[in-house]
């Protein structure tokens, strides 16, 4: 690895096409480009003409000979499988899933949240239905639950309400509501009411994935399905373990793992299987982009960042 470097957020959603491209222009300076190609994996590039806009964005840069873009789910698919097929979830600030047959088709989700059919979406929609579930236990029209106290005590307030005042005001923005995952996971230990927030995350990971294999004529196959994000990689035992049920009921042949690399590392293997090169250079840069990446810890939050490397 001859270069890495981290930067903020480059979400095209939230900052636009240039405004991302900008925050690589400052990365790629930083990790000795131009090179001979650029993977480009980029979380919100959902459709054929967001990844044209973007592709055309990088290439009047000049960062590399050849420009290959598209969304940041391929880049958990391969960091997770060696085979380079199969399905990848992805599931931090927001979610997303696709799908890989080994003949190359494709299945693809629109993943716009809510509007997309999308019931639950990450670690924001996961903090969503925990304020949601302490304004109900604190007015009465739901079961008790200890998210009552606990969701505004994390924003240093006393109650629900004066939480729900503080969002609707724009004091506390809504996507500090991420931040409440990890607190539902802990909570779903011994509360009800988290448990269930936590299983309903669970089966929106499973109803994405038997999308995906129906939709690729691969249910009944033996299929790596590979999770990945902050939320899916953070380890919590009963989001993994009621997906690992979901999903023996969609198919008892499918090889469930949560990926071991974060998603540069799929970034960087996807570039050099492009340049075929040999397999010793796909153990290295695994090895030394999880190096690299070991310090950056868990983001459960799915707190964006950018991580650029050349290998």
């Amino acid at each position: 690895m001859l270069g890495f470097a981290r930067g903020p957020l480059s979400h095209p959603h939230h900052i636009g096409a240039e405004a991302s491209a900008d925050v690589l222009d400052a990365l790629a300076a930083e990790v000795r480009a131009p090179a001979d190609l650029a993977v480009l994996l980029i979380a919100g590039l959902d459709f054929p003409d967001e990844e044209e806009t973007y592709l055309a964005e990088a290439e009047r840069r000049g960062w590399a000979a050849e420009v290959v873009v598209g969304n940041d789910t391929f880049a958990v698919l391969r960091a997770g499988s060696e085979s380079g097929w199969g399905v990848a979830v992805t599931c931090g600030a927001g979610m997303n899933c696709v799908g890989v047959g080994p003949d190359g088709r494709q299945a693809r989700f629109a993943s716009l949240g809510p509007i997309s059919g999308d019931a639950m979406d990450g670690a924001p929609a996961v903090g969503l239905a925990a304020v949601a579930a302490a304004a109900r236990s604190e007015d009465g029209r739901s079961s008790k639950t200890e998210l009552e106290r606990l969701v505004p005590e994390h924003f240093g307030l006393a109650t629900p309400v004066e939480l729900a005042r503080s969002v609707h005001a724009g004091t506390i923005p809504w996507r500090r509501l991420g931040e409440l995952a990890p607190l539902v996971f802990q909570a779903a230990e011994s509360d009800s009411v988290a448990a269930e927030i936590v299983d309903r995350q669970a089966t929106e990971v499973v109803a994405f994935v038997r999308a995906a294999l129906h939709r690729l004529d691969l249910a009944g196959d033996e299929v790596e399905v590979i999770l990945g994000g902050g939320v899916l990689q953070a380890g919590h035992a009963r989001l993994l373990d009621g997906i690992e049920a979901g999903l023996r009921e969609v198919g008892s042949q499918l090889l469930v793992r949560v990926a071991r690399s974060r998603p540069i590392v799929g970034s960087a293997l996807l570039g050099l299987d492009r340049l075929g090169a040999p397999p010793a250079a796909h153990v290295r840069a695994r090895e030394e982009l999880d190096r690299a990446t070991a310090s950056l810890g868990s983001n459960v939050t799915g707190d964006p960042t950018t991580v650029a490397e050349l290998p």
